[in-house]
């Protein structure tokens, strides 16, 4: 934050420092990912005692506003598109979010819900009670699906979830206890870190270089750490887009043995991909729990996922499911198996496919002579930023143009440093036409100067 909030100091109060501070953030003026001043900073400059910070900053995360990082500060979260400072006329160009680009589904899901309606067995069983792990009918359409990163297709390893979000907070609660640690890629998943901060989770960021996460950093904070938690992405790892060789798995699989590792893999990306990487589960099945889901490659809306683990951890996290929410509601894994099973699946995502990579020529046309980091079939690239920019300005000046991207900062994972970088996805501009006035905003922005307010 460049500026005090606009307060007196003298009437400073909780609720004053965090209006102001919302507002900032509403505005624009303080963008996603940008640290906000230490508690004893902001306390010191405004001449209010320290928990007067405290309870504003705490106030400030009910909003959804902001996110505390243990041991490293508060930083602005990233706002959805409905909360958005607009521009004049018309809403912002949202390049942030990563959300599934619309083909056939509205279709394929009114023809499967006609096929329900005339199944009677079928919609008693809908709107009845399910075992937690989910029917088995699911589970094996699961099963058979997660073949296709290496597995073996065996249900009594599969579990059904409402999203792979909801199969890892069910996974950590089964493992981990406050204070334990979690080892993870130095950038990583957002959704991650929220749930390690609930969980009050030790998160410690690794050591990657062009494939991702080196073996030997792994192997050196397992030991120095006696951390027994791994979550990864191996392949169109979030942010970056990167993906590990097979060698590079192999080298991180027997790390893992070596140290006793429970590895939690994130495979949410890679299911665009027809014939992706075998995942690191599959050489260290015992250790592994592998999350995978539909709604990035389908819908967002469809909120299907599946867990495969050895069974008896299963039944573990089954207990967490049935603890939180009794059983996943059975109609969604119904609509998702009989597009499994008739192969509409397999169509969707194909669409899929063909509408990323449309944007991405969109991109490398928009974005020529820029260099940035991309990946077939995926619909974020990696942009690191020419000086004079950092991020965090940067996101700042992009957003009063009326676009909107997240910075390197929402990914930083424990204390790692975040690059001056920014994550842009291709998925959620509502049309080719909307993207590309996104891009050419993004890059009038860059070939602008940072204005004084704006430096680093």
């Amino acid at each position: 934050m460049h500026s005090a909030p606009g307060v007196a100091p003298s009437t400073s109060t909780t609720s004053s420092i965090a209006e102001e501070l919302a507002q900032k953030i509403r505005d624009g003026q303080l963008s996603a990912g940008e640290k906000l001043p230490a508690h004893r900073v902001l306390a010191q400059r405004l001449g209010v005692p320290i928990a007067t910070v405290s309870r504003a900053y705490a106030q400030l995360e009910q909003l959804g506003l902001a996110a505390a990082r243990v041991g490293d500060g508060t930083y602005v979260r990233a706002l959805s598109p409905d909360a958005a400072a607009p521009v004049p006329g018309a809403p912002p160009i949202d390049l942030a979010h990563n959300v599934a680009i619309a083909t056939d589904e509205v279709q394929a899901l009114r023809q499967v819900l006609a096929e329900i309606s005339q199944d009677p067995a079928c919609m008693a069983g809908v709107l009845a009670y399910q075992p937690e792990t989910g029917a088995p009918q699911h589970r094996q359409a699961g099963a058979d699906w997660l073949r296709r990163f290496g597995t073996t297709g065996d249900a009594t390893r599969v579990m059904v979830t409402h999203g792979a979000q909801h199969g890892l907070a069910g996974v950590l609660r089964t493992l981990a206890k406050p204070g334990d640690t979690l080892l993870t890629e130095s950038l990583s998943y957002p959704g991650l870190l929220a749930l390690a901060r609930s969980l009050r989770l030790q998160v410690i960021g690794l050591e990657m270089d062009g494939e991702g996460l080196l073996p030997e950093a792994l192997d050196q904070a397992a030991r120095s750490f006696q951390a027994k938690l791994l979550f990864c992405s191996p392949t169109l790892h979030n942010p970056t887009g990167r993906t590990q060789s097979l060698a590079r798995r192999e080298a991180l699989a027997a790390v893992i043995r070596r140290r006793g590792l429970w590895l939690v893999e994130d495979v949410v990306h890679a299911a665009v991909l027809a014939q992706p990487p075998p995942a690191i589960s599959s050489l260290v099945p015992e250790q592994s729990f592998l999350l995978a889901s539909l709604s990035k490659v389908m819908a967002p809306g469809l909120r299907v996922g599946y867990l495969e683990a050895a069974p008896e951890w299963l039944d573990k996290v089954a207990a967490s499911i049935r603890a939180d929410c009794w059983m996943v509601a059975p109609l969604m894994p119904e609509i998702a198996t009989r597009w499994l099973a008739s192969g509409e699946a397999e169509r969707l995502i194909a669409l899929q496919r063909q509408q990323i990579d449309e944007r991405l020529a969109l991109a490398h046309t928009c974005l020529a002579g820029w260099d940035y980091a991309w990946s077939a079939h995926h619909p974020h690239l990696w942009f690191p930023l020419p000086e004079p920019w950092h991020a965090s300005p940067f996101a700042a000046a992009l957003r009063q143009a009326g676009v909107l991207v997240r910075t390197a900062e929402q990914f930083a994972a424990g204390r790692s440093r975040a690059p001056h970088a920014v994550r842009i996805s291709l998925n959620t501009a509502t049309s080719p036409a909307q993207l590309e006035q996104g891009l050419r905003t993004l890059v009038q922005v860059l070939e602008s100067s940072p204005t004084a307010d704006m430096a680093p």
